[in-house]
């Protein structure tokens, strides 16, 4: 059996919120930005990094309101939600200039929602041949950049 440690996710499972409670909704109440990678907040949404992210570059834009399916957003929410996203696919696009990008909704948990109750949209660059062997056979992602360098250097996309 392989073991691959991962310690930063210790603070992830250790540290959820009540069962009833969303750890999306958590972060966004806490107001401490950087510690939870809020890299923006709009009147509707906020763009995040994802703390577990596919590939380098990884956002996530958050509804305010916790809600599980697109038809339960007020439409304000859902308009300026696709604005975000127009506005994360140029910041990824400057940044990191890569080969394509995928954004994604997994609505419900059949369909891969992590934390299906609070939809969020997935925003994340991809390269050709990024999903390699350490993907494919190892079942192990390598990003080449810690999430607070992503951070530093997407926070200026979306300072104004």
């Amino acid at each position: 059996m392989d073991y691959i440690f991962s310690p930063w996710r210790y603070r992830y499972v250790s540290g959820r919120p009540r069962e009833d409670d969303c750890v999306l909704c958590a972060k966004l109440r806490e107001q401490d930005d950087a510690r939870n990678l809020v890299l923006h907040r709009a009147r509707h949404n906020a763009i995040l990094l994802n703390l577990f992210p596919y590939t380098t570059g990884h956002l996530m834009i958050l509804p305010y309101e916790h809600a599980p399916r697109l038809g339960d957003l007020a439409p304000e929410a859902r308009a300026e939600m696709m604005e975000l996203a127009a506005r994360a696919e140029q910041a990824l696009q400057s940044e990191y200039r890569p080969d394509g990008l995928n954004l994604g909704l997994n609505l419900g948990a059949a369909a891969g929602a992590g934390i299906a109750g609070h939809l969020h949209l997935h925003v994340l660059p991809r390269w050709v041949a990024d999903a390699n062997f350490m993907t494919v056979v190892g079942e192990t992602r390598v990003l080449p950049e810690d999430l607070a360098r992503t951070y530093e250097r997407l926070r200026p996309y979306f300072a104004a």
